[in-house]
């Protein structure tokens, strides 16, 4: 599925403030805005518009980048399981 951006303003101050205070809790505050965002289209999107989605998704022939990308995941992943087999 395509990924797309979303900008909101916030004072720069108590964005900064976050931000310290995450770090400090070994939080990120990507992944958590993510989880939000997940959340409400969760709880305001119908089980039937999400299930028709990802449906959707699925059926979808996957395109030329996400096949490059897949085969650069499994690459990655074998030389990481190649360095940790040479570790041991």
């Amino acid at each position: 599925m395509k990924k797309e951006s979303v900008t909101v303003q916030m004072d720069g101050e108590k964005l900064r403030a976050v931000k310290r205070y995450m770090e400090k809790k070994d939080a990120d505050l990507e992944r958590e805005l993510c989880d939000s965002l997940q959340k409400l289209y969760e709880k305001y999107v119908p089980s039937s518009v999400r299930e028709y989605i990802d449906e959707s998704c699925e059926d979808a022939p996957p395109t030329a980048s996400s096949k490059k990308q897949k085969e650069k995941d499994k690459a990655a992943a074998a030389a990481d399981g190649a360095q940790d087999r040479s570790a041991h």
